[in-house]
């Protein structure tokens, strides 16, 4: 007999958005109204909405954020301008990028990705805990992905907002090794948090909440150790997922303006230099392409390249 699907508390709301969007995790309960995570800015409005709906009149009162990447805060700025009361929380390590809004240091322009200025209130402190809904959760550090990161556990009834340090089947890409700081053993450290902290029920960055957290992290520090044996790997691994994420962004587009706008994304352009070097940067772009379409995450119809 099939177990039942895990479940939520009911001061809380899990909307999974895809990968465009990170998830969001919306709270109301004794201590107010919060979400967690605001998805990509193209869809501040669908955000809006979602929140709105949720709290079924009740105001916004806080909107809080795992990390800075463009996919789990772009929607921030609408949901201030929806609920101008509403105080924000970001991980310390930024917040002074913030208030100066500096879309470089914040990754947003070398990753050719978009995020409008939004404003902060405080921040969330590791080692810190938070009221949300009904309950305090932990605020724990878990940098790799991001070296500013923060996980959020609720220790009674163990569950994790774990972001995108762990998902049912992977991680996020590790930024920090591509730019030539060390941080796979931040990731391997970040893991056995997670596992220390043993988990009921897992709400990831992307993909469905999941339970099986033995499992997930036995695939995650298989993956892990393969990039570490071969950083090229994870290399091209990044590569193909920012140019999926533009791609779930246009939907579609021409290889020439795949290959132009790659060529004018500084990201792009140090990854080649770094690991690719061997190929002219047009090939390497276009193979790129080639590598999503084989994949089954792209469509090719002559010289148009298609969300998949």
């Amino acid at each position: 007999m099939a177990s039942a699907p895990p479940t939520l508390p009911p001061d809380m709301a899990l909307f999974e958005r895809g990968w465009l969007s990170a998830n969001s995790i919306v709270f109301q309960g004794r201590h107010g109204t919060a979400i967690v995570d605001t998805g990509y800015h193209s869809h501040g409005a669908q955000t809006v909405e979602l929140v709105r709906a949720a709290l079924a009149g009740r105001p916004l009162e806080r909107i809080l954020n795992t990390h800075l990447h463009s996919d789990h805060c772009g929607g921030n700025a609408a949901l201030q301008s929806a609920w101008p009361e509403a105080q924000t929380a970001i991980p310390p390590g930024l917040a002074a990028h913030v208030r100066d809004w500096d879309p470089y240091a914040l990754s947003y322009t070398p990753t050719g990705q978009e995020c409008p200025r939004f404003l902060i209130d405080g921040v969330l402190q590791p080692g810190s805990e938070i009221p949300l809904g009904d309950r305090l959760w932990q605020v724990h550090a878990a940098p790799g992905h991001d070296p500013h990161a923060v996980l959020l556990f609720e220790p009674q009834e163990r569950l994790l907002i774990s972001a995108d340090a762990l998902w049912a089947n992977g991680f996020g890409v590790v930024f920090p090794e591509l730019e030539g700081e060390s941080a796979f053993a931040e990731v391997g450290a970040t893991f056995d948090v997670i596992e220390s902290l043993q988990p009921r029920l897992v709400l990831p960055g992307h993909g469905p909440m999941f339970s099986d957290v033995a499992r997930a992290l036995d695939v995650a520090r298989r993956r892990l150790e393969g990039f570490m044996k071969d950083p090229r790997k994870h290399a091209l691994y990044a590569a193909k997922v920012l140019l999926k994420y533009k791609l779930l962004e246009w939907q579609q587009t021409t290889l020439a303006y795949v290959c132009a706008w790659g060529e004018g994304t500084p990201y792009f352009c140090m990854l080649h230099e770094s690991y690719f070097a061997d190929q002219s940067r047009h090939a390497w772009l276009e193979s790129l392409a080639d590598e999503l379409v084989r994949s089954g995450a792209a469509r090719r119809e002559g010289t148009v390249l298609l969300n998949a």
